[in-house]
């Protein structure tokens, strides 16, 4: 199984990194390339640009460790477990972890690359000041 983790560091306390990431709809507004995002029962169903249904099993959403975990359930994929967790570093920032665990091994690598760009997102939109 391969396996890829990405973080980053944002300027933000967890609380406030954890209202984003711990809200499975919110993925559509963060994630590159995710337009959309439904929920029924414990299953997201995420819709890629092109337009494309990715069903998703929420296995963990935990407020009190801040971690959420979820499985693509369908494709070509035939094992995966995405991890994020967002950690307080105590200083009014965070550090996001966000770990792909997969099968095949070359479909970690590209879904962890994705990854990378949304942590990236993430940070830029949590970062930015509002604008009036």
């Amino acid at each position: 199984m391969g396996t890829v983790r990405r973080q980053v560091r944002i300027a933000r306390s967890a609380d406030d990194v954890w209202a984003v990431v711990g809200d499975p709809l919110s993925i559509a507004r963060w994630f590159p390339g995710i337009v959309d995002a439904t929920i029924e029962g414990t299953t997201r169903t995420i819709t890629t640009a092109s337009g494309i249904p990715m069903p998703e099993e929420i296995v963990t959403n935990d407020s009190i460790q801040r971690r959420f975990q979820y499985r693509l359930t369908g494709g070509i994929v035939r094992n995966h477990l995405g991890t994020i967790d967002v950690f307080d570093l105590g200083d009014d920032s965070s550090l996001v972890a966000y770990a792909t665990d997969g099968e095949p091994d070359p479909m970690a690598l590209i879904i962890g690359g994705a990854t990378g760009n949304a942590l990236l997102e993430l940070k830029r939109q949590l970062e930015t000041p509002s604008r009036p």
